[in-house]
């Protein structure tokens, strides 16, 4: 994974097939990053708690701290996203503002799949939208048999 900051925010978590420099993070900050992805694919954490600072519109900020809002392991559709954002119209200008979601796992984009419960569309390709779903879904189980 590749991330990039500024001012000690998190701008940006994108995949990719090598290793990325991280030069100019903190090493607080690259440290709580790991750690909290690494405590996310261990199944313990289930909402990020990183300082973040994304680059977008106005109506993409507004869609992405939505996505935020998702529980960890729910799946909802582009429509009801954009009914929650108070316009069943918008379906098509959400589904554009989430492809471009510049903060992957952490603002979960991947929990938004077509209104047939398809799988559809995913900057990281749809074979790790699959894996980030059975992945959230075997822990919330897990979790949900604990209690």
């Amino acid at each position: 994974m590749r991330f990039d900051s500024e001012n000690q925010e998190l701008i940006s978590i994108h995949f990719v097939d090598h290793e990325h420099n991280t030069e100019g993070f903190s090493l607080e900050l690259k440290e709580n990053i790991v750690r909290q992805l690494d405590d996310y694919f261990a199944g313990r954490l289930h909402h990020f708690n990183l300082p973040l600072k994304p680059h977008g519109t106005d109506f993409q900020m507004r869609v992405w701290k939505q996505l935020e809002a998702i529980e960890y392991g729910k799946l909802i559709s582009y429509q009801e996203l954009a009914l929650q954002l108070s316009d069943k119209n918008l379906v098509r200008a959400v589904g554009g503002a989430n492809s471009k979601n510049p903060l992957a796992i952490v603002v979960p984009c991947h929990r938004v799949i077509g209104a047939n419960k398809k799988l559809v569309g995913y900057a990281g390709g749809l074979w790790r939208k699959k894996w980030l779903l059975r992945h959230e879904q075997e822990f919330r189980e897990k979790r949900g048999e604990l209690f």
